[in-house]
């Protein structure tokens, strides 16, 4: 069978972050949505997402093809129903497509269909940028239970403290002597070649994926994901970075969500509650206004390759868009719309000949090539985002 995940309805409710991937890119627990259907179903995918990203990211159509929301998270209930879908069938969520069986060219009217409406108490679904963190501890058990299942994990070291060793899974090449692994209130899950520097406190639910590192003395606490070749430092509560990023020095991060190619400088802080309590709002890109996220805790959603010097101050509730540089003294807006260069006195454009020679420059570090599809793919959110810019 050929499985096609399409963006949905909540796209973009999940911008920043959408404007460089799909929704079924995200990574929340500890792998990515795609990641998690490919395993569940023993199947690669592809993607129905929007015209820009389609180069990078093609749609692959057979005879049979069976599409899913990439927005719902896979369990096994969901995925026996969605594998054993047959022409002209589909499975609803509320209102709310969450699968279905199509054949090549077919013009899709659900009113033709065989609605069968998914009723499990399983379902967890990522709507909003806020569901990415808020989230991710239930993600994160998924995640272990799914990779974990039937394997064996390489030894504690001796000199590395453990509480709920059952709940700790480290994979082959990591490295993590002399820190603390706390799994009491949820697994931690340590990836290929990762390293945990001596000094560090981890509690879980936690996932440091293959090759990232957790930099000496960090204190990590539960739900949080440290993405793929990703560094961190400092202190860290109920964040998710997806990859390629760094925070790598001390400051505070929580209730947050990290693109890819992201740099916090050190010494830089989020502020994740308002000092009087209330309930955060958060920039909607589709309302263009502020969104009751029906939040007390959340701190900052920053998009792929934008960045902060040292420093830096980000107010309780802020959204930095994609490719931003940030600095100076005080807080920025709560909202900084993508290609922005400045701070709280101000900002300007940021020219995308500066920022591709940066991103060229950040991807050469890791052995990756800022390709002109990824140019691209900037190229389009610097003209769509515009409108946001005033110069």
């Amino acid at each position: 069978m050929n499985y096609i995940l399409f963006d949905g309805a909540v796209r973009n409710q999940l911008l920043p972050f959408t404007y460089t991937r799909p929704v079924a890119d995200i990574r929340v627990g500890i792998l990515t949505i795609r990641e998690k259907w490919e395993k569940y179903l023993g199947f690669t995918t592809s993607t129905v997402t929007e015209d820009y990203l389609v180069e990078k990211w093609p749609m692959v159509e057979l005879a049979a093809n069976i599409l899913i929301n990439a927005s719902f998270l896979p369990t096994e209930n969901l995925v026996k129903i969605v594998s054993g879908l047959k022409e002209n069938q589909a499975v609803f969520f509320e209102d709310e497509p969450l699968a279905f069986f199509t054949v090549e060219g077919q013009d899709v009217d659900f009113d033709t269909f065989d609605i069968v409406q998914y009723t499990y108490g399983d379902v967890l679904r990522i709507e909003h940028t806020w569901d990415i963190f808020s989230k991710n501890p239930e993600a994160i058990e998924r995640d272990f239970n799914l990779i974990t299942r039937g394997r064996d994990s390489q030894p504690i070291p001796e000199m590395t403290v453990a509480f709920n060793k059952e709940a700790i899974f480290i994979e082959e090449g990591a490295k993590l002597p002399l820190c603390s692994l706390n799994a009491t209130d949820g697994p931690i899950y340590i990836g290929k070649d990762a390293e945990i520097m001596e000094g560090s406190m981890i509690r879980g639910p936690f996932a440091l994926c293959e090759y990232a590192t957790v930099k000496m003395g960090a204190k990590i606490y539960g739900g949080t994901t440290i993405g793929p070749h990703s560094k961190v430092g400092g202190e860290v509560s109920n964040s998710v970075i997806f990859g390629f990023s760094n925070k790598g020095h001390d400051g505070f991060i929580g209730n947050t969500v990290m693109g890819e190619w992201c740099n916090l400088g050190a010494d830089s802080n989020t502020s994740n509650l308002k000092n009087n309590y209330a309930e955060v709002r958060l920039w909607d890109y589709e309302t263009e206004g502020f969104a009751r996220t029906g939040l007390q805790f959340c701190g900052l959603m920053i998009g792929d390759h934008s960045k902060c010097a040292i420093n830096t101050m980000f107010n309780t509730g802020t959204v930095v868009g994609v490719s931003s540089n940030i600095f100076g003294s005080g807080f920025p807006r709560n909202f900084v719309p993508s290609f922005s260069w400045g701070g709280s006195g101000g900002v300007t454009t940021y020219k995308t000949t500066k920022a591709f020679e940066v991103a060229k420059i950040v991807m050469q570090r890791r052995k990756l090539e800022f390709t002109e599809v990824d140019e691209k793919i900037l190229e389009h959110v610097f003209e769509e985002t515009a409108k946001f810019r005033r110069d």
